[in-house]
């Protein structure tokens, strides 16, 4: 029989930023009992994945190992590591763990799958821990952007692992614990065989700030501001939140708080009493009889979407509030890559209003809410692990994290989506590699990246799309001429004539060339018919578009 061992084995967010979904598992290869630490999304955009709403990590080898399952232990409450929980709920069949706070994301998220309450058990810091099946996990504080951060103490026969989940070393986060080094020293002083660590910013060479010296700069610009005020931000950045609204009272503002996504995570914030003294709100109904110079709004949208409120604001009214020549709106965000393009597009469009936008490009107005490279070594120099498995960055990231491991004469594994690695003994190892991809929730269904709905999206999107109907009698003889139909294409080409005419008329000259046996054969039809329209199209417009043929038999 084959030794028992502890195994790793990320399922998404290694080797990308989001969708995060890790595996660790204990017992004899192949039986190992499992559980799951976080499980999010990541976001599409329109040239990769037009039309699809979210992106899943495909949990296939879960599912097939389901009964392995022991729990769901979920860090924090960000999208990238919760968002998914109410699409896997079924699939996974197993309780979930997390701190009061983001155990009230999550079961805001199942109840709109009418999954219990009690589906999600609420846990207590450390050093209280949960069992489960050969686990002894632990919610160990740790600073970040949004409440109740923790890493997870992961305790089996085979030793202890951390996993930070997201984090920063900052003592002063206004909202949240602090970092705390003697507790995590204490921790750690018996021995940890793996840090599986946060990879995020280990390219910025200076040590992170904290999220308490952002509020003399906003304040000093909220204060000088003549007309209204707009700033948004990561809507679950709640001590952020409560910095900007502040700034407004002191100003003598009114706060209006604008977008679902702030007002549930405030409302979640002090529900479970993370989040105290936070300014009086007004509703927007309430907003229009405030005189402009003593309003400041705090609205979602930070990232461009196009239906938050920023984007909404930027294009006209929303909830009947209004952007006028001399308004003032601050980001106080960052622009996470791939999002640059909705940023800025909301940004021109207010400004085409005459409003002053303020970014945090000279960086007094955000700060991450990640560990810079100086503060993971810090975190290494305090945890002294065996072993450091970088996750949660791209592979850049990780690689170059291993370097920074190696370089504390530390053992550095890069371990990216699907590969399985083995923290048994001294010696780390992959044993083993998992298909794994992503799952896209299209509508109200899940689709799978290879199953070819998007890709045909996209190849309309570029192509364009005609659709030809033909009706033949019983003798297989047409009947009339076939007529077509185009989307997303140009009206006329080079011949000057009508694309419709042009393309009805080949498709009829087809039709009187075809013998019998092809027009039998609707297989053999509907090729010829699909060859004739593109090269019709591309020899009027330049374009060999998605074809769909129709054929119709009387019978």
């Amino acid at each position: 029989m084959s030794a028992e061992r502890l195994i790793y084995l990320p399922l998404g967010g290694a080797g990308e930023i989001g969708m995060n979904c890790y595996v660790y598992g204990y017992g004899k290869p192949g039986q190992e009992r499992l559980i799951v630490v976080d499980i999010g999304v990541t976001f599409p955009d329109m040239d990769g994945t037009p039309g699809v709403d979210l992106i899943l990590p495909d949990i296939t080898w879960l599912k097939e190992n389901r009964d392995r399952i022991e729990a769901v232990f979920i860090t924090h409450a960000h999208e990238d590591h919760v968002g998914a929980i109410g699409h896997t709920y079924e699939d996974l069949g197993a309780p979930i763990y997390a701190r009061a706070f983001t155990a009230n994301i999550a079961r805001r998220k199942l109840s709109e799958y009418g999954v219990a309450e009690t589906a999600v058990k609420t846990a207590s810091k450390w050093p209280e821990t949960v069992t489960v099946g050969p686990f002894s996990v632990g919610f160990l504080p740790i600073s970040h952007s949004i409440p109740e951060s923790s890493a997870l103490v992961i305790d089996s026969p085979e030793g202890r692992v951390i996993h930070t989940g997201d984090f920063k070393l900052d003592k002063t986060p206004l909202v949240g614990e602090p970092w705390d080094p003697e507790l995590w020293a204490e921790v750690s002083k018996d021995g940890v065989k793996a840090l599986i660590c946060d990879s995020t910013n280990v390219f910025s060479e200076h040590p992170g700030r904290s999220e308490a010296s952002v509020g003399p700069a906003v304040e000093t610009l909220v204060a000088g501001a003549k007309n209204m005020v707009v700033a948004t931000t990561f809507a679950s950045n709640v001590a952020r939140v409560k910095t900007l609204a502040e700034a407004g009272e002191r100003a003598g503002r009114s706060i209006v708080l604008l977008g679902r996504a702030m007002r549930r995570m405030i409302e979640a914030s002090v529900e479970t009493g993370v989040l105290k003294g936070f300014p009086k709100v007004v509703p927007v109904e309430d907003a229009s009889s405030i005189p402009r110079e003593n309003l400041m709004l705090l609205v979602t949208g930070s990232q461009g979407e196009r239906r938050a409120a920023s984007a909404q604001l930027a294009r006209g009214k929303y909830h009947g509030m209004e952007l006028k020549d001399g308004d003032l709106f601050l980001f106080s965000s960052k622009t996470i890559p791939g999002n640059e393009r909705g940023v800025i597009r909301i940004m021109n469009q207010l400004s085409e209003k005459g409003v002053d936008v303020v970014d945090d490009s000279g960086g007094a107005y955000h700060v991450s809410g990640h560990a810079n490279r100086p503060d993971l070594e810090a975190l290494q120099d305090v945890v002294q692990p065996q072993i450091v498995v970088p996750m949660h960055g791209e592979h850049r990231h990780l690689r170059e994290h291993v370097k920074l491991a190696k370089a504390k004469r530390r053992q550095g594994v890069l371990a990216v989506n699907g590969m399985m690695i083995d923290l048994s003994g001294n010696e780390p190892k992959v044993t083993e590699y998992i298909e794994t991809g992503r799952t896209y929730l299209d509508g109200s269904v899940q689709i799978g990246a290879l199953d070819g709905v998007v890709r045909d999206r996209i190849r309309m999107a570029l192509n364009g799309h005609v659709v030809v109907t033909v009706i033949l009698d019983e003798d297989d003889e047409p009947l009339g001429e076939p007529w077509c139909e185009i989307m997303g294409l140009a009206h006329t080409g080079r011949s000057h004539a009508a694309l419709v005419e042009v393309l009805e008329e080949d498709l009829s000259q087809y039709l009187g060339r075809a013998g019998s046996k092809t027009l039998a054969d609707d297989d053999k039809l509907e090729d010829g018919l699909k060859k004739i329209a593109r090269q019709s199209c591309n020899n009027e417009i330049g374009k060999k578009p998605e074809v769909t043929v129709v054929v119709s038999r009387l019978t």
